[in-house]
């Protein structure tokens, strides 16, 4: 019997779908497993090539996998589904990705280390509590409105509505109604207090890290974006270039090329769209002062001003700020400006 050499993983909640295949392409074997079957199977192959989609609880069997002698590969999903012959279910799926691992040209994801999950998961959960800090600040603003009670935007308005609320001498209000927004005041203030507190917590990691304090030279790029950026790519090397790396976060245009014309449209939605929203809030912020002060030591970013839009030029700043980043993680470089620039 021929010795599997690369084996295919449907990864799932309890059941798993198996591939094996030997050198020469031949089927070894098509099987489920349960999730306490996983690790004793793996345990009994030879070492070998495993592939697996990067979804869900991947980067754990990744290295509880590698752990037993094999070699672990990480497939976005969408690079894995157009070798699903036919019809979609798991044991097509484990062919697929068990085809797809052997490509030469596939492109792979790094497994992450549990302290670098660690970090995503702190941002992940900062940025669930900023998206419910805006829910309940719309919430109240709504609910008041209903009484004819409005104030502007921003802090101060919002300040002047929680006056209201809990003063309760305006009139227009009911009982029952400011009961509610009572509810509503106090969620808004523990979640405030859970985004200060992830906030010091990824300062403190942000300080244990040397190449997060090195990104944060970076203009446009603080500590949230630093720490964001290190945990993400685990190892810089695995992109070829800067450019390979703000491709990977979705900072590029789409391309409908074709006869040898070029056709750039706007950027897609495909890439890291986390890591995107921070790179370009962090642009747009050196753009807005670069404003203000009437000055900007970046003369390409001047020019591009004055011929296109503020949110154009912090896409193209956020791609040069990415591809800057992937240059000193590589390398392990500081910041330093360009001396035409600097000058």
């Amino acid at each position: 019997m021929n010795e599997v050499i690369t084996i295919g993983v449907d990864l799932a909640k309890n059941v798993f779908q198996v591939h094996g295949i030997d050198a020469e392409g031949g089927v070894i074997f098509r099987r489920q497993l349960r999730r306490g079957q996983m690790l004793p199977f793996f345990k009994k192959q030879p070492a070998c090539l495993v592939g697996m989609e990067a979804c869900a609880t991947s980067h754990h069997w990744g290295r509880e996998i590698e752990a037993l002698g094999h070699r672990v590969r990480l497939m976005p999903p969408s690079y894995v589904k157009p070798y699903v012959k036919r019809n979609k279910n798991d044991m097509a799926d484990a062919e697929a990705i068990c085809e797809a691992v052997t490509r030469p040209t596939m492109r792979f994801v790094e497994i992450k280390t549990p302290q670098q999950q660690s970090v995503l998961m702190l941002h992940r959960t900062r940025h669930l509590f900023v998206r419910q800090r805006t829910t309940l600040i719309n919430a109240l603003r709504a609910h008041l409105a209903e009484f004819g009670i409005v104030a502007g935007v921003g802090r101060n308005g919002l300040e002047r509505l929680l006056t209201v609320i809990e003063n309760g001498e305006d009139d227009r209000v009911p009982p029952t109604a400011r009961e509610c927004l009572l509810a509503l005041r106090d969620q808004l203030e523990m979640v405030k207090g859970q985004i200060l507190d992830a906030d010091r917590r990824i300062l403190a990691w942000h300080r244990s890290s040397e190449v997060s304090q090195r990104l944060d030279n970076i203009p446009g790029i603080g500590p949230l974006i630093a720490t964001a950026l290190v945990a993400s790519v685990p190892d810089p090397h695995a992109f070829k270039s800067g450019r390979d790396l703000a491709a990977w976060i979705g900072l590029v245009p789409r391309q409908t090329s074709t006869g040898g014309k070029e056709r750039l449209g706007h950027i897609s939605k495909a890439g890291n769209r986390y890591l995107r929203m921070l790179l370009v809030v962090g642009a747009l912020s050196v753009i807005r002062r670069a404003q203000q002060v009437g000055y900007t030591r970046r003369p390409w970013l001047t020019k591009l001003l004055e011929r296109r839009s503020t949110k154009v030029a912090a896409i193209a700043l956020a791609n040069k700020n990415a591809r800057t980043a992937w240059a000193m993680m590589a390398h392990g470089t500081y910041y330093r400006e360009p001396v035409s620039q600097a000058a």
